[in-house]
């Protein structure tokens, strides 16, 4: 999983409340769990004027014009900004893979669904709370400052806004120092892969039959 410490990044808009995850990555495309592949059709009900199938030559379809994710002065940004209660709905983890596959690292929002919010920190991206008062100061710059970006200061939990204003978040000790480490589920296992070994070990020892070496 990749780290996270500090990132600077252009941010684009997702200017509407309670953005579920089927409006992330709708549900056909949820077929794979290769956590690969689903960058293309984020928001694909939003960015494009057709039905989206799996599978589909996307450049050939029809772009959403009034899409902000599909305007030039949007284009390349890894901080998205939101409104309240982003990734709601479904559980699926195929959301926040999809967002870090298109290019966003963090998201900004007022709040988020529980489930979504955990599932940011398993792959990688760090979700941010800021009042909603804060969120609309951004959102405002933002949409007056073409090319405006922001600085993401995990170890500091600072927002900084090219103006200089910091905003301040929290985040859980634990999921920080994972983020920090970029240490997902799996990599905390193997820290302690040589206690798991001696385990394993110590167990064909004392109980072969476990491990098929039942002795004639």
């Amino acid at each position: 999983m990749k780290s996270f410490t500090t990132h600077t990044g252009l941010v684009a808009p997702m200017d509407r409340a309670n953005v579920d995850t089927d409006l992330i990555i709708p549900k056909q495309f949820l077929k794979s769990i290769k956590r690969t592949g689903f960058g293309p059709n984020l928001f694909d009900e939003l960015r494009y004027l057709d039905t989206g199938e799996p599978g589909r030559d996307n450049s050939t379809r029809p772009v959403n014009p009034d899409f902000p994710l599909n305007f030039e002065r949007y284009q390349g940004a890894s901080v998205l900004l939101a409104r309240k209660n982003f990734g709601c709905g479904s559980s699926r983890e195929h959301a926040p893979w999809a967002l870090e596959e298109f290019g966003f690292r963090a998201v900004i929002a007022p709040s988020f669904a529980d489930i979504f919010y955990n599932n940011c920190f398993k792959n990688g991206m760090l979700p941010i709370v800021l009042s909603e008062a804060d969120v609309e100061q951004l959102f405002q710059e933002m949409y007056a400052d073409e090319g405006y970006s922001l600085t993401v200061d995990l170890a500091e939990q600072t927002v900084v806004s090219p103006k200089g204003n910091r905003y301040a978040f929290e985040v859980d000790a634990f999921r920080k120092h994972c983020l920090l480490n970029g240490f997902d589920d799996i990599s905390l296992t193997l820290l302690d892969s040589d206690k798991i070994h001696a385990y394993e070990d110590a167990r064909k020892n004392t109980k072969p039959w476990l491990f098929g070496a039942v002795s004639q």
